[in-house]
């Protein structure tokens, strides 16, 4: 029940941001300015983006040998416990 309830604010915040976002460049007025702000900054936003695959990537390293560290020590508790 928890993952339907996680996926259905994924969609929304996912909906929302692409109504913004289209928003802010169809605008009629400020269009124009929008559009020529997103250019300028668009290079920075890669670089965040690559930054945070680089994190993700690292806590994906961290978590997996987390894990084997976790099955290390049961596999020892085990052996000694018999």
């Amino acid at each position: 029940m928890r993952s339907d309830h996680t996926y259905n604010v994924l969609w929304f915040v996912a909906g929302l941001s692409l109504g913004v976002g289209a928003g802010m460049v169809l605008a009629p007025k400020s269009g124009a300015a929008t559009r020529r702000y997103l250019g300028e900054h668009a290079g920075s936003a890669r670089d965040y983006i690559g930054r945070g695959r680089e994190l993700y990537d690292k806590g994906r390293e961290l978590a997996d040998e987390a894990a084997q560290l976790y099955e290390d020590g049961r596999h020892l508790v085990e052996d000694t416990a018999l």
